[in-house]
């Protein structure tokens, strides 16, 4: 077919005559003087091109949310960032240092101090707005301060909601629910007396229940004794009601650990504080089994901000923010399983750095005390444990004594944000919300299956870490988990979810679980949710 037949124009041929082509020639080199250039433009280096508007920088800075570390690496490479900033409050302070103010003047503890208490806890972080700035965040980082949390104490449960609101059931019989009676109750029920408190942070013992509400004021409830009833050691009073701590007035609370045979508190300024420590080890002090007045810890730490505390079987651990930038964990009291982390079972009558987590090249963000075993949470998410091995709580595969924190090695491919520890128990929650537990498999609290393997084990005990996958199945992003942390009780546990949810499982037989069991059961081996609303 040609091009006529199928409707294709004629292509027309224009003749074009062979010209000859032009040499290409290279314009002469103009020769340049040599110039220096770099990122600033003309500026000289460590410069920087904003100084101009040095206000936009700042903004920047604050919105960004940078924390310390980051703040300063920019003083530390750029001459901008370390200069006085010439601005309102103090013409002397950096732009740095002024975002670290900017942002410490966000946080809610923060908010109500003075000058005078601000510039007092600025020279006791080290002298500087940033150093603060990590001391507010770690504190928010390492326990849920200002959030709504749970916590399954020996036989009763606290839960409180994210705009203060104090439910609790489980065992009543020393008033320890705090309704004005000791019946125990299985329905999670808000504490009408604390309406017009709003509570930031519980903590829960054998027959006792401490609350912190926003204005740093200390309730208490159940024993009036900080002794064990096991032991003999009874108050000669119940508290059904919560009641203010008057011995604390003076001291702005922010946490309350409960461990056994003492009580300690963290102030706001990063000091740690002690009731009754018994006769047989003294707590950096010295007092009586039931002295209630608050005695400071002696020691390293009384020139050292603490950023949390957690209490265990008669020890006391202590995570500080040491002048030099870096987070320590320190350990105090019966070194009884290698609980303390310093390479022997030695006592230790005050505050002693654990100096494993610098070997390890650790820093330590989140630390928990269980009944003969510790736990710790790294920046870069490794998990840490040590103590007594007994039932494989430390997660290391064996039920070996560790007597110095080791990385739990099965859990290298997980980043872990939380851990929390039991009696024999342990807990580690991912950045992505997987829940793994490993350690005693009794009373069902670890939240694997419970049926029975081929032996007639229904509770097998969890050498390694395994993931919970009875939680994985709910589609919900768990951010805390809370366990029974106590020798004399079955262990029940609590996980929260991102959204507010309260899932809960293990032992059941005080109502602690918050979700009624029927036919005789005495225990709850799959999550379940109680009806509570957290968010």
């Amino acid at each position: 077919m040609d091009a006529s037949t199928s409707g294709t124009p004629t292509i027309q041929h224009h003749s074009i005559p062979d010209q000859p082509i032009a040499p290409i020639v290279a314009p002469p080199v103009t020769t340049f003087q040599r110039q220096i250039r770099h990122c600033f433009g003309d500026s000289k280096p460590g410069e920087f091109p904003l100084a101009a508007n040095p206000s936009i920088v700042l903004h920047v800075l604050t919105a960004c949310n940078l924390d310390a570390q980051d703040l300063a690496k920019l003083e530390a490479t750029c001459s901008f960032f370390r200069q006085p900033a010439n601005f309102a409050p103090d013409h002397e302070l950096s732009i740095a240092e002024l975002a670290a103010l900017d942002m410490c003047q966000e946080r809610a503890i923060f908010k109500p101090m003075t000058e005078e208490e601000r510039q007092n806890l600025k020279q006791r972080c080290g002298g500087s707005w940033k150093l603060v700035l990590r001391f507010l965040l770690a504190g928010e980082t390492c326990f849920r301060r200002e959030k709504s949390q749970a916590i399954a104490g020996p036989g009763h449960s606290i839960a409180v909601t994210s705009k203060g609101v104090v439910y609790s059931f489980g065992s009543n019989s020393s008033g320890q629910l705090g309704h004005g009676h000791t019946e125990e109750d299985w329905r999670p029920r808000p504490i009408r007396s604390l309406q017009e408190i709003r509570i930031i942070q519980a903590a829960a013992g054998a027959g006792r229940t401490m609350l912190i509400s926003d204005a740093g004021k200390v309730y208490a409830f159940g024993k009036d004794s900080f002794g064990e009833i096991e032991y003999g050691v009874q108050g000669s009073k119940l508290v059904t009601t919560p009641q203010l701590v008057e011995s604390l007035k003076d001291i702005f609370v922010v946490q309350a650990a409960i461990g056994n045979f003492f009580t300690a508190v963290l102030s706001r300024e990063g000091r740690v504080y002690t009731f009754s420590w018994g006769n047989d080890g003294k707590l950096g002090h010295s007092t009586e089994p039931n002295d209630v007045e608050p005695h400071p810890l002696l020691g390293p730490l009384e020139n050292i901000p603490v950023v949390q505390i957690a209490a265990g079987y008669c020890y006391l651990l202590c995570l500080a923010c040491e002048p030099d930038g870096r987070m320590s964990v320190y350990s105090v009291g019966c070194g009884l399983g290698g609980k303390l982390g310093h390479g022997s079972r030695t006592d230790e009558k005050y505050p002693r750095r654990i100096e494993q987590f610098q070997n390890l090249n650790l820093q330590p963000m989140v630390v928990a005390a269980g009944a003969w075993h510790a736990a710790v949470v790294g920046r870069d998410g490794r998990v840490c444990t040590w103590g007594w091995g007994r039932y494989g709580c430390l997660g290391h595969g064996n039920e070996e004594c560790e007597s110095v924190p080791k990385v739990v090695e099965a859990l290298r491919n997980v980043k872990a944000v939380h851990v929390a520890t039991g009696d024999y128990t342990t807990f580690v929650v991912s950045d992505d919300g997987d829940v793994f537990s490993f350690g005693c498999g009794e009373s069902a609290s670890l939240g694997h299956s419970i049926f029975a393997d081929g032996q007639g084990n229904r509770h097998a005990n969890v050498l390694s870490p395994e993931l919970v996958t009875s939680l994985k199945q709910m589609n919900e992003r768990v951010v805390q988990i809370s366990l029974t942390n106590s020798i004399y009780w079955n262990a029940h546990t609590f996980a929260l979810t991102e959204s507010g949810k309260l899932y809960a499982f293990g032992a059941g037989d005080k109502g602690q679980l918050g979700v009624e069991l029927v036919n005789n059961q005495t225990e709850r081996g799959n999550p379940e949710r109680v009806d509570i609303d957290l968010s």
